[in-house]
């Protein structure tokens, strides 16, 4: 399947702009893997805070919400922070991880109405 390439130019241009923002306030000496997968994980927790006791039924109501989508937005933002950094401190492209992890997920959970040849 082919993948459209705009998204790649745009997290490039994201990286480009967190590059800038971390090297002005000299954060890379803080940037190794240990640390952001740490910040990774810990900004993940403050996403899943926001849903902590929602019920799942009324959990797209609750995302919904302008306040809660504001809140959501930032949390997945700093998600989304967290990832690009760790993928460029680590060499990796993130958008050909992806593209390559849903064709392994392609062929690990063929869809229901897929036949063999």
């Amino acid at each position: 399947m082919a993948f459209p390439t705009p998204a790649t130019d745009r997290l490039d241009q994201l990286l480009v702009a967190l590059r800038q923002f971390t090297r002005e306030r000299s954060w890379e000496q803080f940037h190794d893997p240990k640390n952001l997968s740490m910040l990774l994980a810990s900004e993940v927790g403050e996403l899943l805070q926001l849903f902590r006791w929602v019920r799942n039924d009324e959990s797209d109501v609750f995302a919904a919400d302008p306040d809660n989508r504001r809140r959501i937005e930032e949390e997945l933002a700093d998600c989304a922070i967290g990832v690009l950094l760790l993928a460029d401190r680590l060499g990796i492209d993130l958008a050909a991880a992806v593209r390559s992890k849903i064709e392994l997920n392609r062929a690990k959970y063929p869809s229901p109405g897929a036949k063999e040849e």
